[in-house]
Protein backbone atom coordinates (compact mmCIF):
# COMPACT_ATOMS: atom_id res chain seq x y z
CA UNK A 1 0.00 0.00 0.00
CA UNK A 2 2.84 2.61 0.49
CA UNK A 3 4.54 2.13 -2.55
CA UNK A 4 1.36 2.23 -4.46
CA UNK A 5 1.05 5.83 -2.40
CA UNK A 6 4.46 6.91 -3.38
CA UNK A 7 3.99 5.85 -7.05
CA UNK A 8 1.05 8.33 -7.57
CA UNK A 9 2.72 11.29 -5.11
CA UNK A 10 5.82 10.56 -7.95
CA UNK A 11 3.81 10.93 -10.78
CA UNK A 12 1.96 13.68 -9.61
CA UNK A 13 4.80 15.61 -8.40
CA UNK A 14 6.63 14.80 -12.02
CA UNK A 15 3.72 16.01 -13.93
CA UNK A 16 3.67 18.85 -11.69
CA UNK A 17 7.40 19.74 -12.87
CA UNK A 18 6.93 18.93 -16.67
CA UNK A 19 3.62 21.68 -16.44
CA UNK A 20 5.93 24.19 -14.76
CA UNK A 21 8.70 23.80 -17.79
CA UNK A 22 5.82 24.02 -19.99
CA UNK A 23 4.32 26.61 -18.76
CA UNK A 24 7.75 28.66 -18.26
CA UNK A 25 8.52 27.94 -22.08
CA UNK A 26 5.48 29.07 -23.47
CA UNK A 27 5.49 32.30 -21.34
CA UNK A 28 9.22 32.79 -22.76
CA UNK A 29 8.10 32.24 -26.06
CA UNK A 30 5.03 34.57 -25.93
CA UNK A 31 7.87 37.17 -24.65
CA UNK A 32 10.15 36.59 -27.02
CA UNK A 33 7.11 36.92 -29.91
CA UNK A 34 7.11 40.39 -28.87
CA UNK A 35 10.28 41.31 -29.35
CA UNK A 36 10.47 43.70 -32.65
CA UNK A 37 13.78 42.87 -34.76
CA UNK A 38 15.05 44.42 -38.16
CA UNK A 39 13.30 43.02 -40.91
CA UNK A 40 13.04 44.33 -44.56
CA UNK A 41 9.52 44.40 -45.83
CA UNK A 42 9.14 43.60 -49.90
CA UNK A 43 5.58 44.75 -51.19
CA UNK A 44 4.13 43.66 -54.42
CA UNK A 45 4.70 45.23 -57.61
CA UNK A 46 1.72 46.66 -57.70
CA UNK A 47 1.74 48.43 -54.26
CA UNK A 48 4.15 51.51 -55.16
CA UNK A 49 2.33 54.18 -52.92
CA UNK A 50 4.48 54.74 -49.37
CA UNK A 51 1.68 56.07 -47.28
CA UNK A 52 0.07 52.68 -47.73
CA UNK A 53 3.17 51.24 -46.65
CA UNK A 54 3.60 52.84 -44.28
CA UNK A 55 0.18 52.83 -43.27
CA UNK A 56 0.02 48.74 -43.64
CA UNK A 57 3.18 48.38 -41.44
CA UNK A 58 1.73 50.47 -38.39
CA UNK A 59 -1.67 48.87 -38.76
CA UNK A 60 -0.14 45.78 -37.32
CA UNK A 61 1.99 47.15 -34.92
CA UNK A 62 5.20 47.49 -37.14
CA UNK A 63 7.60 50.49 -37.01
CA UNK A 64 8.39 51.55 -40.64
CA UNK A 65 12.20 52.79 -40.11
CA UNK A 66 12.93 53.69 -43.90
CA UNK A 67 11.76 53.45 -47.67
CA UNK A 68 13.67 51.11 -49.93
CA UNK A 69 12.57 52.12 -53.38
CA UNK A 70 15.20 50.08 -55.08
CA UNK A 71 13.54 47.00 -54.00
CA UNK A 72 10.18 48.08 -53.30
CA UNK A 73 10.53 47.49 -50.18
CA UNK A 74 10.87 49.48 -46.48
CA UNK A 75 13.53 48.78 -43.55
CA UNK A 76 11.08 47.87 -40.18
CA UNK A 77 11.16 46.80 -36.62
CA UNK A 78 8.86 44.03 -36.40
CA UNK A 79 8.41 41.32 -33.77
CA UNK A 80 7.78 37.22 -34.89
CA UNK A 81 3.92 37.81 -34.35
CA UNK A 82 3.39 40.78 -36.74
CA UNK A 83 5.95 39.69 -39.12
CA UNK A 84 3.28 36.69 -39.48
CA UNK A 85 0.29 38.42 -39.67
CA UNK A 86 2.12 41.11 -42.36
CA UNK A 87 2.84 37.70 -44.72
CA UNK A 88 -1.06 37.18 -44.96
CA UNK A 89 -1.35 40.20 -46.42
CA UNK A 90 -2.23 40.27 -50.44
CA UNK A 91 0.07 43.22 -50.50
CA UNK A 92 2.89 41.68 -49.27
CA UNK A 93 5.39 39.83 -51.46
CA UNK A 94 8.01 38.35 -48.37
CA UNK A 95 9.79 39.53 -45.62
CA UNK A 96 13.57 39.11 -45.61
CA UNK A 97 15.84 39.66 -42.52
CA UNK A 98 17.62 43.12 -42.49
CA UNK A 99 21.21 41.11 -41.42
CA UNK A 100 24.09 42.56 -40.37
CA UNK A 101 27.05 43.20 -42.90
CA UNK A 102 30.79 44.15 -41.94
CA UNK A 103 34.10 45.45 -43.58
CA UNK A 104 36.09 42.65 -44.69
CA UNK A 105 39.28 43.98 -43.08
CA UNK A 106 41.61 41.86 -41.14
CA UNK A 107 42.41 42.91 -37.24
CA UNK A 108 45.53 44.98 -37.25
CA UNK A 109 48.58 44.22 -35.94
CA UNK A 110 49.34 46.67 -32.64
CA UNK A 111 50.43 49.92 -34.24
CA UNK A 112 49.46 53.86 -34.02
CA UNK A 113 48.37 55.92 -37.15
CA UNK A 114 50.95 57.65 -38.65
CA UNK A 115 50.48 61.35 -39.09
CA UNK A 116 51.14 63.08 -42.39
CA UNK A 117 53.81 61.43 -44.62
CA UNK A 118 56.00 64.69 -45.68
CA UNK A 119 56.96 63.13 -49.48
CA UNK A 120 54.64 61.35 -51.22
CA UNK A 121 55.38 57.21 -51.75
CA UNK A 122 53.78 54.83 -54.12
CA UNK A 123 53.31 51.83 -52.17
CA UNK A 124 54.01 48.72 -53.35
CA UNK A 125 51.00 47.44 -54.04
CA UNK A 126 50.18 50.27 -56.47
CA UNK A 127 53.69 49.34 -58.37
CA UNK A 128 52.57 45.24 -58.15
CA UNK A 129 49.34 46.11 -60.66
CA UNK A 130 51.05 48.37 -62.65
CA UNK A 131 48.94 51.54 -62.00
CA UNK A 132 51.42 54.59 -62.46
CA UNK A 133 52.09 53.14 -66.46
CA UNK A 134 48.26 53.23 -67.04
CA UNK A 135 48.22 57.23 -66.08
CA UNK A 136 49.52 58.51 -69.19
CA UNK A 137 47.49 56.97 -71.71
CA UNK A 138 43.99 57.44 -69.47
CA UNK A 139 43.68 61.16 -70.28
CA UNK A 140 40.11 61.22 -70.85
CA UNK A 141 36.96 62.03 -69.02
CA UNK A 142 37.64 61.33 -64.83
CA UNK A 143 35.01 58.40 -63.54
CA UNK A 144 32.49 58.46 -60.68
CA UNK A 145 33.63 55.95 -57.95
CA UNK A 146 31.09 55.32 -55.20
CA UNK A 147 32.93 54.03 -51.88
CA UNK A 148 30.15 52.10 -49.93
CA UNK A 149 31.77 52.18 -46.35
CA UNK A 150 32.01 53.66 -42.84
CA UNK A 151 32.24 57.29 -45.28
CA UNK A 152 35.70 59.07 -46.08
CA UNK A 153 37.53 61.48 -43.83
CA UNK A 154 36.40 64.74 -45.41
CA UNK A 155 39.66 66.60 -44.11
CA UNK A 156 42.30 64.30 -45.53
CA UNK A 157 44.56 66.42 -47.49
CA UNK A 158 45.68 63.06 -49.79
CA UNK A 159 41.37 62.69 -50.72
CA UNK A 160 40.04 66.43 -50.34
CA UNK A 161 40.34 67.54 -53.74
CA UNK A 162 39.44 64.25 -55.05
CA UNK A 163 35.95 63.85 -52.53
CA UNK A 164 33.18 65.33 -54.40
CA UNK A 165 30.11 64.58 -52.08
CA UNK A 166 28.37 61.57 -50.77
CA UNK A 167 25.60 60.54 -48.59
CA UNK A 168 24.83 58.99 -45.41
CA UNK A 169 22.14 55.93 -44.85
CA UNK A 170 23.07 55.24 -41.16
CA UNK A 171 20.56 56.52 -38.21
CA UNK A 172 22.98 58.18 -35.98
CA UNK A 173 24.54 60.86 -38.90
CA UNK A 174 23.94 62.83 -41.88
CA UNK A 175 27.71 63.21 -42.25
CA UNK A 176 29.32 60.66 -44.69
CA UNK A 177 33.00 61.77 -42.71
CA UNK A 178 34.69 58.93 -41.90
CA UNK A 179 34.13 57.96 -38.09
CA UNK A 180 36.19 54.32 -38.22
CA UNK A 181 38.74 55.25 -40.84
CA UNK A 182 38.02 51.71 -43.07
CA UNK A 183 36.11 53.52 -45.63
CA UNK A 184 39.15 56.58 -46.27
CA UNK A 185 41.58 53.79 -46.11
CA UNK A 186 39.62 52.21 -49.49
CA UNK A 187 39.31 55.75 -50.66
CA UNK A 188 43.06 56.45 -50.42
CA UNK A 189 44.05 52.47 -52.38
CA UNK A 190 41.54 53.91 -55.49
CA UNK A 191 41.93 57.71 -55.76
CA UNK A 192 45.04 59.41 -53.48
CA UNK A 193 45.81 62.63 -55.02
CA UNK A 194 49.39 62.91 -57.13
CA UNK A 195 50.54 65.58 -54.89
CA UNK A 196 53.95 66.23 -52.06
CA UNK A 197 52.50 63.97 -49.62
CA UNK A 198 51.47 61.05 -48.50
CA UNK A 199 50.56 57.93 -50.78
CA UNK A 200 49.23 57.89 -54.67
CA UNK A 201 46.39 55.99 -55.50
CA UNK A 202 45.93 53.35 -58.68
CA UNK A 203 43.71 56.04 -60.04
CA UNK A 204 44.63 59.42 -58.43
CA UNK A 205 42.36 61.66 -60.54
CA UNK A 206 39.06 60.04 -60.19
CA UNK A 207 36.14 61.66 -58.30
CA UNK A 208 35.33 59.92 -55.14
CA UNK A 209 32.01 59.81 -53.17
CA UNK A 210 31.41 58.39 -49.74
CA UNK A 211 28.52 56.51 -49.42
CA UNK A 212 28.43 56.06 -45.33
CA UNK A 213 26.73 52.90 -44.88
CA UNK A 214 28.32 51.18 -41.77
CA UNK A 215 28.94 52.86 -38.61
CA UNK A 216 31.93 53.60 -36.46
CA UNK A 217 32.12 50.02 -35.25
CA UNK A 218 32.81 48.92 -39.27
CA UNK A 219 29.28 47.34 -39.21
CA UNK A 220 25.31 48.50 -40.03
CA UNK A 221 22.50 47.10 -41.29
CA UNK A 222 21.35 45.21 -44.92
CA UNK A 223 18.83 47.93 -45.72
CA UNK A 224 21.17 50.91 -45.26
CA UNK A 225 23.85 49.21 -47.69
CA UNK A 226 20.56 49.12 -50.21
CA UNK A 227 20.03 52.53 -49.56
CA UNK A 228 23.77 53.23 -50.27
CA UNK A 229 23.33 51.42 -53.51
CA UNK A 230 19.99 53.14 -54.73
CA UNK A 231 21.63 56.58 -54.05
CA UNK A 232 24.45 55.29 -56.17
CA UNK A 233 22.46 54.95 -59.04
CA UNK A 234 20.15 57.98 -58.92
CA UNK A 235 23.11 59.76 -58.85
CA UNK A 236 25.36 58.49 -61.46
CA UNK A 237 27.85 56.89 -60.08
CA UNK A 238 29.77 54.96 -62.63
CA UNK A 239 31.68 52.40 -60.35
CA UNK A 240 31.40 51.35 -57.00
CA UNK A 241 33.48 49.68 -54.31
CA UNK A 242 32.03 47.77 -51.57
CA UNK A 243 34.84 45.98 -48.93
CA UNK A 244 32.11 44.67 -47.23
CA UNK A 245 30.16 41.39 -46.67
CA UNK A 246 27.80 39.03 -45.18
CA UNK A 247 27.73 35.57 -44.86
CA UNK A 248 23.91 35.57 -45.59
CA UNK A 249 21.98 34.95 -48.97
CA UNK A 250 19.21 37.90 -49.04
CA UNK A 251 17.06 38.00 -52.05
CA UNK A 252 16.75 41.82 -51.65
CA UNK A 253 20.43 42.26 -51.47
CA UNK A 254 20.51 40.47 -54.71
CA UNK A 255 17.97 42.78 -56.15
CA UNK A 256 19.90 45.84 -55.12
CA UNK A 257 22.64 44.41 -56.80
CA UNK A 258 21.04 43.41 -60.18
CA UNK A 259 19.27 46.56 -60.59
CA UNK A 260 22.72 48.75 -60.59
CA UNK A 261 24.09 46.33 -62.97
CA UNK A 262 21.29 47.35 -65.10
CA UNK A 263 22.11 51.04 -64.66
CA UNK A 264 25.42 50.19 -65.73
CA UNK A 265 27.95 50.40 -62.49
CA UNK A 266 30.42 48.24 -62.75
CA UNK A 267 30.53 46.54 -58.92
CA UNK A 268 33.86 45.52 -57.16
CA UNK A 269 33.38 43.66 -53.91
CA UNK A 270 35.84 42.09 -51.32
CA UNK A 271 35.46 38.46 -51.73
CA UNK A 272 35.79 37.79 -47.94
CA UNK A 273 38.25 36.66 -45.20
CA UNK A 274 37.23 33.66 -43.51
CA UNK A 275 39.22 31.32 -45.88
CA UNK A 276 36.52 29.40 -46.87
CA UNK A 277 33.13 30.17 -49.14
CA UNK A 278 32.74 33.87 -50.44
CA UNK A 279 31.01 36.09 -48.85
CA UNK A 280 28.01 38.22 -50.32
CA UNK A 281 27.44 40.40 -52.24
CA UNK A 282 30.64 38.58 -53.67
CA UNK A 283 29.10 35.56 -54.53
CA UNK A 284 26.59 37.10 -57.04
CA UNK A 285 27.26 36.77 -60.47
CA UNK A 286 26.50 40.86 -60.99
CA UNK A 287 29.60 41.96 -59.43
CA UNK A 288 33.70 41.18 -59.52
CA UNK A 289 34.57 39.43 -56.56
CA UNK A 290 38.34 40.11 -55.55
CA UNK A 291 40.97 38.09 -53.81
CA UNK A 292 43.86 39.36 -51.87
CA UNK A 293 47.27 38.53 -52.45
CA UNK A 294 50.85 39.07 -50.86
CA UNK A 295 53.78 40.79 -52.17
CA UNK A 296 55.13 37.18 -53.56
CA UNK A 297 51.72 37.19 -55.38
CA UNK A 298 50.56 34.15 -53.17
CA UNK A 299 47.18 34.55 -51.95
CA UNK A 300 46.82 35.21 -48.66
CA UNK A 301 45.73 32.19 -46.01
CA UNK A 302 42.20 34.08 -44.98
CA UNK A 303 41.46 35.27 -48.32
CA UNK A 304 37.88 33.86 -49.09
CA UNK A 305 37.96 31.46 -52.43
CA UNK A 306 35.21 29.58 -54.70
CA UNK A 307 34.51 29.41 -58.30
CA UNK A 308 33.00 33.16 -57.91
CA UNK A 309 36.35 34.89 -57.53
CA UNK A 310 37.15 36.64 -60.39
CA UNK A 311 40.70 38.71 -60.14
CA UNK A 312 43.18 38.95 -57.80
CA UNK A 313 44.95 42.01 -56.27
CA UNK A 314 47.32 42.87 -53.45
CA UNK A 315 45.41 43.02 -49.84
CA UNK A 316 48.63 42.26 -47.55
CA UNK A 317 49.97 45.03 -46.00
CA UNK A 318 48.41 47.92 -47.78
CA UNK A 319 49.75 51.31 -46.29
CA UNK A 320 47.21 53.85 -47.22
CA UNK A 321 45.10 57.05 -45.93
CA UNK A 322 43.12 56.70 -42.62
CA UNK A 323 40.63 59.03 -40.48
CA UNK A 324 41.89 62.23 -38.73
CA UNK A 325 44.43 62.72 -41.51
CA UNK A 326 46.43 60.12 -40.47
CA UNK A 327 47.64 57.02 -42.67
CA UNK A 328 47.73 53.23 -41.72
CA UNK A 329 48.74 49.87 -43.31
CA UNK A 330 45.88 47.20 -42.85
CA UNK A 331 45.10 44.41 -44.76
CA UNK A 332 42.10 41.76 -45.98
CA UNK A 333 39.99 41.60 -49.18
CA UNK A 334 38.65 45.09 -48.05
CA UNK A 335 42.31 46.61 -49.32
CA UNK A 336 42.10 43.87 -52.38
CA UNK A 337 39.29 45.11 -53.96
CA UNK A 338 39.85 48.74 -54.27
CA UNK A 339 42.84 48.12 -56.88
CA UNK A 340 40.43 46.39 -59.07
CA UNK A 341 37.66 49.37 -58.87
CA UNK A 342 40.84 51.76 -59.43
CA UNK A 343 41.17 49.59 -62.75
CA UNK A 344 37.87 49.67 -63.49
CA UNK A 345 37.36 53.57 -63.25
CA UNK A 346 40.67 53.94 -65.34
CA UNK A 347 39.28 51.59 -68.41
CA UNK A 348 35.80 53.57 -68.35
CA UNK A 349 38.40 56.76 -69.84
CA UNK A 350 39.04 54.41 -72.84
CA UNK A 351 37.88 53.48 -76.10
CA UNK A 352 35.41 50.26 -75.82
CA UNK A 353 37.07 49.06 -78.91
CA UNK A 354 36.70 45.46 -79.92
CA UNK A 355 35.07 44.78 -76.26
CA UNK A 356 32.41 46.58 -76.95
CA UNK A 357 29.63 43.49 -77.36
CA UNK A 358 26.44 45.12 -78.33
CA UNK A 359 28.34 47.92 -80.40
CA UNK A 360 26.86 50.75 -78.21
CA UNK A 361 30.39 52.50 -77.86
CA UNK A 362 30.03 52.56 -74.34
CA UNK A 363 31.38 50.24 -71.65
CA UNK A 364 29.16 48.17 -69.75
CA UNK A 365 29.98 46.09 -66.42
CA UNK A 366 30.44 42.53 -68.29
CA UNK A 367 32.38 44.50 -70.65
CA UNK A 368 34.58 46.45 -68.44
CA UNK A 369 34.93 43.09 -66.36
CA UNK A 370 35.86 40.72 -69.29
CA UNK A 371 38.91 43.22 -70.19
CA UNK A 372 40.13 43.01 -66.54
CA UNK A 373 40.15 39.40 -66.88
CA UNK A 374 41.47 39.26 -70.17
CA UNK A 375 44.29 41.39 -69.63
CA UNK A 376 45.02 39.97 -65.64
CA UNK A 377 48.60 38.47 -65.14
CA UNK A 378 47.56 34.87 -64.69
CA UNK A 379 48.96 33.05 -61.44
CA UNK A 380 48.19 29.74 -60.14
CA UNK A 381 46.91 27.32 -62.10
CA UNK A 382 47.19 28.10 -65.64
CA UNK A 383 43.86 29.98 -66.44
CA UNK A 384 40.65 30.56 -64.18
CA UNK A 385 40.82 28.97 -60.94
CA UNK A 386 39.31 29.28 -57.77
CA UNK A 387 41.96 31.15 -55.43
CA UNK A 388 43.01 34.16 -57.86
CA UNK A 389 40.16 33.89 -60.64
CA UNK A 390 41.51 35.06 -63.84
CA UNK A 391 44.40 36.56 -62.20
CA UNK A 392 46.17 39.55 -61.09
CA UNK A 393 44.47 42.56 -62.13
CA UNK A 394 47.18 44.40 -64.06
CA UNK A 395 45.76 48.21 -64.49
CA UNK A 396 48.42 48.98 -67.03
CA UNK A 397 47.22 46.12 -69.84
CA UNK A 398 43.87 46.47 -68.78
CA UNK A 399 43.82 50.28 -70.45
CA UNK A 400 45.87 49.76 -73.58
CA UNK A 401 43.81 49.14 -76.85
Amino acid sequence: MKHKLFTIISVFIIFGITLSLVSVAFAAKNQNSDIKTRKIVIFKKNVLNKDIKKSLIERHSGIKIKDLDIVNGAATLLSPKEEQILLNQNEILRVDDDVEVSILVRPPEIQKSRKIQPNEITPWNITRINAQNAWDITSGDIARVAVIDTGIDIKHPDLINNLKGGFSAVGYTTSYNDDNGHGTHVAGIIAAMDNTIGVIGAAPQADLYAVKVLDRRGSGYLSDVIEGIDWAITNNMQVINMSLGTTTNIISFQEAIQRANAAGIIQVVAAGNSGGAVNYPAAYPEVIAVSATDNTNTIASWSSRGPEVDLAAPGVSIYSTYKGQTYKTLSGTSMAAPHVAASAALILTTLVGSYDGNNDGIWNPNEVQNKLQDRATDLGDNGFDNLYGFGLVNTHSAVLP
